[in-house]
């Protein structure tokens, strides 16, 4: 189980934009994180994917309390959770090609042996020929940069997901394809997803739960509007 407990969070402690969210996600299941730009979803989701250290509150995996955050997480909690950003071009070294883009985490976890295998297996998996692993993200689309970074996300075999906004700059066929991919890999490993967005539509029939910003904080006010940037929440 993931729960995020009375989360209280943001980037200046006098002006939180996360004040006192809980939120649950159990194994196996999906749900969805649907609000407007700029409320905060992508600054929870970044507090459960452990990259983002809350200014109170607790998140409590498989029942025990996170104390270490980022890389002061340990390595198989830290390597649990799976991440997909909005931007790919914002979360992809512009240095390396797609191919060292996947292989990132093997490669910073000490699994550099299970490159050969792994990189191709996740190409296929997330509909990358075999011509575009050689190229860097200058060179390939925002699509095809995304594959990379969900097979990226994928390469460690996750128990959680986290998708943020993951389809925002995508097309409607890439959307569609990056989603099966997400849904073929749970339905095969049992991992557990968030995934946080702005497109009810797409939530809706994506996720067994949505779930809106304001039913968590007791806001008013419509939910929608035009992607999120993820430095604004």
């Amino acid at each position: 189980m993931l729960e995020l407990r009375s989360l209280t969070a943001g980037y200046d402690r006098r002006d939180p934009v996360v004040r006192d969210v809980s939120l649950t996600v159990a194994p196996g299941e999906s749900v969805g994180l649907l609000g407007p730009s700029g409320c905060g979803k992508s600054t929870l989701a970044r507090v459960a994917a452990l990259l983002h250290r809350p200014d109170r509150g607790q998140v409590v995996v498989d029942g025990e309390p996170v104390h270490g955050w980022r890389h002061r997480a340990p390595r198989d909690r830290r390597t649990a959770f799976g991440v997909v950003f909005q931007q790919p071009r914002l979360s992809a070294d512009p240095r390396l090609s797609l191919a060292q883009i996947v292989a990132e985490p093997l490669r910073a976890t000490g699994r550099a042996a299970d490159v050969p295998e792994r990189v191709p297996e996740l190409a296929r998996t997330v509909g990358l020929g075999a011509d575009l692993l050689g190229r860097r993200p200058h060179e390939v689309s925002d699509g095809q940069l995304q594959r990379a970074c969900l097979a990226r996300a994928l390469v460690l075999r996750p128990r959680w997901l986290i998708c943020d906004e993951m389809t925002a700059m995508l097309d409607a066929s890439t959307t569609a394809a990056l989603v099966a991919v997400v849904e073929e890999y749970r339905a095969a490993s049992g991992a557990g997803l968030l995934a946080v967005g702005h497109d009810r539509v797409l939530l809706e029939r994506w996720c067994e739960r949505t779930v809106e910003w304001r039913e968590l904080t007791g806001a008013t006010g419509a939910t929608g509007g035009s992607a999120a940037h993820p430095a604004a929440e």
